[in-house]
């Protein structure tokens, strides 16, 4: 059925396409028995794909990546699909449109997104207000977490005490309300976020916010792909040194190497965030890494390149305990979750047989 409507979809502009998925999601958020039966076909719940992680069961190891529904909106409706769990926002503390359209670009010749939106969102009190009204947590049905950035209008300099107040903002609305919390300070989209990986930078925020959280829930790090292993190695440190339960590897990625699309396309789409298949291999690599540095105590949840089941046997395999799409759902559709689940239980078993 998504072949068939997917070049539909595509003849509309990105932004365009998005907004009518949305509405679509929107009857299925609204209408319990229509979730039933979409929770029926998705859902399969197979016995085998239970994962035990950060204390939490998650149905599938399948799991949203966050920047889709970034207001809350579509929580109950996303599940309902077959999704493992949900990573909703990006939320920050004041409410910011999106940055100057346009911002959402496809490259259908290597099944890749470009964006810089930019964190757009209603706030994190508003966007929690959202989500308890739709019932929260048990009403999705499998763990929900938010992810937190930095407001646009908070500058990022040598005083770190302005980043880590609007981020305690953004942390005290969501966390009574997740069963974990991601940290993103790697968005290329929001100038001058990534200087928060830095270890000084990083140690400030990250000790305030795990503080503050005291081991009431699990508490995790999302990093960029673009970092040296040698500043990889050094933000991971702090991971470890503050407490994290583990990190999210990885964000979308600023390189443009290896594409099919042409260059000329690209360079005139500009800067952005570029997620999808190309990704991949970094991805894993990072993966890999954490784990070495960080131990088997870890949470990994593994995100980039994730398009198929044997991608996400790869990346559980290279130390992953769930992994996260985002991309493949925009090409594969709403089937992707099931589908890919579906496929890395198929690969699991014929690597088994080999």
């Amino acid at each position: 059925m998504y072949a068939l409507l997917r070049p539909l979809l595509f003849s509309m502009s990105p932004t365009s396409a998005h907004a009518a998925g949305n509405a679509a999601l929107g009857v299925l958020e609204r209408v319990g028995p229509l979730r039933t039966v979409a929770s029926g076909l998705m859902a399969d719940r197979d016995p085998r794909s239970r994962v035990r992680a950060m204390g939490l069961d998650f149905p599938s190891p399948v799991g949203l990546a966050g920047g889709f529904d970034k207001n809350a909106a579509r929580p109950k409706a996303l599940a309902s699909l077959g999704f493992g769990f949900l990573e909703l926002g990006t939320v920050t503390a004041r409410a910011q449109e999106p940055n100057p359209e346009p911002n959402l670009f496809r490259l259908p010749a290597d099944r890749a997104l470009i964006n810089r939106l930019g964190f757009p969102n209603e706030g994190a009190a508003a966007v929690v207000a959202r989500f308890v009204a739709g019932g929260g947590r048990s009403a999705a049905g499998v763990p929900v977490g938010f992810s937190i950035g930095k407001s646009r209008s908070v500058d990022v300099d040598e005083d770190p005490e302005p980043v880590v107040a609007d981020y305690l903002g953004s942390f005290r609305a969501v966390a009574p309300v997740s069963d974990f919390v991601v940290i993103n300070v790697s968005s290329p989209n929001t100038k001058n976020l990534r200087a928060l990986q830095g270890p000084e930078l990083a140690r400030a925020l990250l000790g305030a916010l795990a503080r503050e959280n005291a081991g009431a829930r699990p508490l995790l790090l999302k990093i960029a792909p673009d970092l040296s292993n040698e500043d990889l190695d050094a933000l991971l440190d702090v991971v470890g040194e503050v407490g994290l339960t583990g990190v999210v590897a990885t964000n979308t990625t600023i390189r443009r190497e290896g594409l099919s699309t042409p260059s000329a396309e690209v360079e005139a789409i500009g800067a952005g965030g570029l997620s999808g298949p190309p990704l991949r291999v970094r991805a894993l690599e990072v993966v890999s890494r954490v784990r070495r540095k960080l131990g088997r105590a870890a949470t990994i949840i593994g995100v980039g390149g994730v398009s198929s089941g044997e991608d996400a046997r790869a990346m559980l395999d290279a130390g992953a305990n769930l992994v996260q799409i985002y991309t493949a759902f925009i090409y594969r559709g709403p089937t992707a979750a099931r589908d890919i689940e579906r496929e890395r239980l198929a690969a699991h078993e014929a690597h088994r047989r080999v």
